[in-house]
């Protein structure tokens, strides 16, 4: 004890000896971060680096068959010139009827997502703003909104996907008077129709099939737009509700609220949901770009123009990431970024 006090009162003691580094409240937030995303970064260090670097080796090689006389298995073979793999790849004929290339079928996929990709956005957020409003029931509404992600995931999905009596059902003609034929659950509202519509409007073609797949593809938007919905959700929940009183007594509209205090708010997770939303959409087995990378079934060189053609259009993707980043860029909007 004497020792203690005496040193006590000399001033010494450990923490003089080390003292600790303050952390500021975003420096902490930070590691919390890094360890949410921890078990990710350990299983692509481990577990995909490897893989990914063999599937660029692919890329550049030609793969043949053993025959089971001579032990079977496969060998692979630098391929020359090198970029041969690729060179196939891009002027590989995907379509017979129009003679479309994998290049145009690629490019043709990515005009189709990028505007299924924005239906999903606006329709979550849509969804989400109705949610977020005090109303009986409103949990039971947020369950039915997000049934669909639950059902549509894993085996479900696969089963739903591969249904050949819904298929065969969906193919039936004449179904209501005997004179219009049906070519899939897609084809909810004829393009024709529409056509008809517009047709006093002025509307191009272009935009009138563009509006024509939208509806058409309504239910697989709705089914792809629980989680966006969710983070949406989440994200007008945490906005105070005193600025929005402060705004209302200022004489505030419900329509410059949402324009200015309520899109900036939540614009970093726009940023979120469209990221995730790219990569889901691009990467997902409806999509006829991976279903055709998928489906390749070349007999003398399986590996290496298929590994070829999955590069080409991860590329796209990563081009796709880049233009939504620079575009988000300017618009989002972080409440504490100087701290």
């Amino acid at each position: 004890m004497d020792n203690t006090k005496a040193k006590e009162k000399s001033g010494f003691s450990l923490k003089n000896l080390f003292p600790k580094k303050a952390t500021s409240l975003n420096a902490k937030k930070a590691r919390s971060g890094w360890l949410f995303v921890l078990p990710f970064v350990l299983g692509l260090v481990f577990l995909y680096v490897g893989v990914i670097f063999e599937s660029i080796g692919y890329s550049f090689t030609f793969y043949h068959k053993i025959p089971a006389v001579r032990g079977g298995g496969y060998e692979l073979e630098l391929a020359s010139p090198l970029f041969a793999n690729y060179e196939d790849a891009i002027s590989a004929i995907v379509d017979t009827k129009t003679g479309a290339t994998f290049l145009e079928k690629m490019f043709t996929g990515f005009f189709n997502q990028i505007v299924e990709i924005i239906a999903i956005i606006m329709l979550s957020l849509f969804i989400a703003i109705l949610l977020n409003q005090k109303m009986v029931g409103r949990a039971a509404f947020r369950a039915i909104f997000f049934i669909p992600v639950v059902v549509g995931a894993g085996i479900i999905a696969k089963i739903d996907y591969d249904n050949a009596l819904l298929e065969s059902m969906s193919s039936l003609e004449g179904l209501d008077t005997g004179a219009v034929a049906s070519s899939g659950m897609g084809n909810l509202v004829d393009l024709m129709d529409i056509s008809m519509l517009f047709e006093n409007l002025g509307i191009g073609s272009e935009l009138i099939e563009t509006v024509s797949n939208l509806i058409g593809n309504i239910y697989d938007i709705v089914n792809r737009s629980g989680v966006q919905m969710l983070i949406f959700l989440a994200a007008l929940q945490s906005i105070s509700p005193s600025i929005y009183e402060s705004c209302q007594m200022e004489g505030a509209t419900s329509w410059e609220i949402f324009w200015k205090i309520t899109l900036p708010m939540i614009s970093p997770m726009i940023l979120a949901n469209a990221v995730y939303t790219v990569i889901d959409s691009f990467t997902a087995e409806s999509n006829e770009v991976m279903s055709y990378i998928l489906s390749i079934a070349d007999t003398t060189n399986v590996s290496g123009r298929q590994a070829a053609s999955a590069w080409l259009y991860f590329l796209l993707v990563i081009i796709t990431l880049g233009l939504v980043a620079l575009v988000m860029r300017k618009v989002v909007f972080y409440q504490r970024r100087n701290d």
